[in-house]
């Protein structure tokens, strides 16, 4: 097809036709907008693909460069796991994985009162039970990648985190909440049984026998027992703009952004495959993680700024 000045929408047999006459057709190329996923609004909307991004990217600059927020705006669906959102994350999560200038990443919401409201029920519906089944699998899956993220994750909980939304937070490193919160494993209620990691991860955050008692009741807690319980690290007021577990976020980040970076990711998987195996094997893993930071430019400026009793400058080699 081509487009005419006047609006006009021209097939190919008509601009051949056209051509065989002797009329000369100069086309038009209309450019479309193009959306990328990475991009950053100040809106939000739960709009066609190709128009709105349900996930992307903010890069903060100055004093926070290395901190990189996942920003999550399906607004009409409160953030739920839908296809489209699932996508998106899954291809947004991908690229950070090799991404050596990020340092910690954080997870937020742009809708106000939820972080994520978990399954998308009416797309849910929809589905045949196959369908259903290999989605879920495929849900299991982004919340293992999220989980192995090399740099340290947090979830900033300032809402409803539901079901599939507390599932993701709980693939997150470390997690804040406003005291405001509304956090739950609620599958049970749904006749269904957490199934993206959820049965797995808050056991190992907050011991069996809470997990237990959270899971079988598909119970909420609030952000001051959420601290209580372990569930996050850090509970906060909400404020009168309701990011407070946001701002708390980036305060956590904060700290972690000065330390060596290749330290901290080393000392990330060492905890986490230590967690998984017996002390014996758990000690052999911290030691080749150490092995690892011995040859590192950036064990040598941290002796080195000790020694000269001056902050260390660390790059990341």
């Amino acid at each position: 097809m081509m487009v005419l000045s006047t609006g006009r929408i021209l097939t190919q047999s008509s601009v051949e036709l056209m051509a065989a006459r002797g009329v000369f057709v100069r086309p038009i190329k209309r450019l479309l907008p193009r959306v990328s996923f990475t991009q950053t609004r100040s809106w939000c909307s739960d709009g066609p693909v190709a128009d709105r991004a349900e996930v992307r990217l903010s890069r903060p600059d100055g004093e926070d460069d290395g901190i990189v927020e996942v920003m999550m705006c399906r607004e009409r669906a409160r953030n739920s796991l839908g296809r489209v959102f699932v996508g998106q994350m899954r291809e947004l999560v991908s690229s950070l994985h090799h991404d050596t200038a990020v340092r910690v990443v954080v997870f937020k919401s742009l809708i106000p009162g939820v972080f994520c409201a978990g399954a998308d029920l009416k797309e849910r519906a929809q589905m045949s039970n196959p369908e259903a089944e290999l989605f879920v699998q495929g849900l299991r899956s982004l919340m293992n990648d999220i989980a192995a993220l090399p740099m340290p994750t947090i979830a900033a909980v300032d809402g409803f985190a539901l079901g599939g939304g507390l599932e993701l937070a709980l693939a997150c490193d470390l997690r804040t909440a406003a005291h405001s919160a509304q956090m739950g494993l609620i599958e049970t209620t749904r006749g269904l049984l957490p199934g993206a990691g959820g049965s797995q991860r808050l056991p190992r955050t907050v011991g069996f026998a809470i997990a237990k008692e959270l899971i079988f009741t598909g119970r909420r807690v609030g952000g001051e027992q959420a601290a209580e319980l372990g569930l996050v690290n850090r509970s906060v007021p909400q404020n009168q703009t309701g990011d407070a577990a946001h701002k708390e976020a980036l305060c956590l980040a904060r700290e972690i952004l000065p330390q060596a970076p290749i330290a901290v990711r080393m000392a990330k998987i060492a905890m986490n495959r230590g967690a998984e195996v017996d002390i014996s094997s758990g000690m052999a893993i911290e030691g080749m993680c150490y092995a690892r930071l011995i040859p590192t430019r950036d064990r040598q400026e941290g002796m080195a700024a000790f020694i000269e009793k001056r902050p260390p400058r660390y790059i990341g080699e």
